[in-house]
């Protein structure tokens, strides 16, 4: 899965305030606190992050487009990735990742065989 993420300015809690940390917090930091709860989950699901990084400008791209960030995730199957997105206790921190995020895109790969 490829994920490009455009983080809010501060994290914005409303709608799940029993998550919101107790000062106020960037949406970068907010997408970490989301990472740190949901990577032993997504390790258990049999998936692992291979990549995550700082974007740029685009070199070939819509001018007004940004994202902040990318992340490369490796799944072992659709199914594992589904049964993962749906595992109640990775359900419980998605909010973290809700109040981080301004706009974000998911796109699944298929690696190609020879």
């Amino acid at each position: 899965m490829l994920n490009l993420l455009r983080f809010r300015e501060f994290a914005d809690y409303p709608e799940i305030p029993e998550l919101a940390p107790k000062e106020t917090i960037s949406g970068e930091e907010a997408y970490q606190l989301y990472i740190k709860h949901t990577l032993p989950h997504l390790e258990k699901s049999g998936g692992e992050i291979l990549f995550m990084g700082n974007s740029g400008h685009f070199l070939i791209g819509p001018p007004h487009e940004r994202w902040d960030a990318v992340l490369l995730i490796r799944q072992q199957s659709v199914e594992s990735f589904m049964a993962f997105a749906q595992d109640k206790e990775y359900l419980k921190g998605i909010g973290h990742r809700t109040a981080a995020l301004e706009d974000s895109r998911l796109l699944p790969i298929v690696e190609k065989t020879s």
